[in-house]
């Protein structure tokens, strides 16, 4: 295993930098997180079509480019650093990962080429009105009627649950946790955008109401393919964190290095080269377990749950110590809501909690390590 980019990646990360700094900027993440959508579809179909992001990682006989998650790695790092407000992450981390997870050759080549190319926005429905992301927290009810599957219950915290095409919906049958595709528009299916932290990446409630799914894979045999998805999703919102907390600190210590008081920057202040010290010690400690998740997730290996859980648990503490760290530093501004860095602080804690906080992977890296 090899822990360092190649050239290529390099030239990945340099070309989707340079595509998020002209789409992404402050003022237009502003101005989607007000929308209703959250998304501007010009630059999702350029982000899709151009750079051929969304199908990076799909295998190509599925329509996509083939590559690896080192790829995504790099691809979701930039992405945490500008605050894209795209339906990247649902459709990626979320949706193709599950695909790709589940074993059903007709349902990948269904729904995989059109998830790769943008032609379809994806999303998985996992947790519910609980907040729980294991399988015990699948209550949302599955049955098999003479026309096919039907579903009835609820689901929250769906990432881009209401813009999604498609929504692969996690549900239980008599023989266990399954998975379900649901179309947008399909009986008995409501989508209802939910009021959140952090509008820079929106949320929905579903509701099904006898709703026609069709099953994906086998019945019952959905929750492996659900935790592996997990998995992938948590080592790539773990490297979001990473870009989101290298943004804050490059932004702080240069804030430091300006602002001056006493006729001197407070960057020479002992207090502040300490808040600084610790967050890029922070900062490169989340960037190292980041990576090494991703090199895990590149080379599906059995780590994968454990580099997982430990990436997700520290990437996302100490995410959320630099927001609120530089918060502190930029002194009165800092507290003012308009101010860039609480588009990051928002952000920081909506991750945090996405997928389960810190505490909850600490333990769930306890129980997968054998303590």
């Amino acid at each position: 295993m090899i822990f360092a980019f190649s050239a290529e990646q390099d030239e990945l990360r340099k070309s989707v930098r340079k595509f998020l700094e002209d789409k992404s900027p402050e003022t237009e993440v502003r101005r989607l997180m007000e929308s209703v959508d959250g998304y501007d579809p010009a630059v999702w179909r350029q982000l899709c079509a151009q750079l051929g992001l969304a199908g990076l990682a799909i295998p190509e006989k599925y329509g996509g480019s083939g590559f690896g998650y080192v790829e995504l790695i790099v691809v979701f790092e930039e992405m945490g650093r500008a605050l894209l407000c795209a339906p990247y992450f649902s459709t990626v981390a979320l949706a193709a990962n599950l695909l790709i997870a589940a074993d059903d050759e007709s349902a990948k080549f269904d729904y995989l080429p059109t998830l790769a190319s943008g032609e379809k926005i994806g999303t998985v429905a996992l947790a519910e009105t609980t907040g729980r992301w294991d399988e015990a927290g699948v209550t949302t009810a599955a049955t098999k009627s003479a026309t096919g599957w039907l579903l009835n219950g609820e689901k929250s915290f769906v990432t881009d649950g209401h813009v999604a095409d498609v929504v692969f919906v996690a549900a239980r049958t008599p023989a266990g946790v399954s998975i379900f595709a649901v179309d947008q528009g399909a009986t008995g299916f409501v989508a209802s955008a939910l009021a959140t932290l952090d509008q820079t990446r929106k949320q929905s409630k579903l509701s099904f109401a006898q709703t026609p799914a069709r099953l994906i894979g086998e019945e019952g045999a959905g929750w492996s393919a659900l935790s592996k998805m997990l998995d992938l999703a948590a080592v790539a919102l773990a490297a979001e964190q990473v870009g989101g907390a290298q943004q804050i600190l490059d932004v702080t210590v240069q804030y430091a290095k300006d602002r001056e008081q006493f006729g001197q920057p407070i960057g020479s202040f002992q207090v502040i080269k300490h808040k600084c010290a610790d967050m890029l010690l922070e900062v490169e400690s989340a960037r190292s377990a980041a990576y090494y998740a991703g090199w895990v997730a590149a080379d599906d290996g059995d780590d994968l749950p454990i580099a997982a859980s430990l990436a997700k648990s520290y990437c996302s503490e100490a995410y959320f110590h630099a927001a609120a760290e530089s918060i502190q530093i930029h002194g009165g501004i800092g507290f003012t809501w308009e101010h860039p860095v609480h588009l990051y602080f928002k952000r920081a804690k909506s991750s945090e909690l996405l997928f389960g906080d810190g505490t909850y992977h600490r333990e769930l890296l306890a129980q997968r390590v054998g303590i």
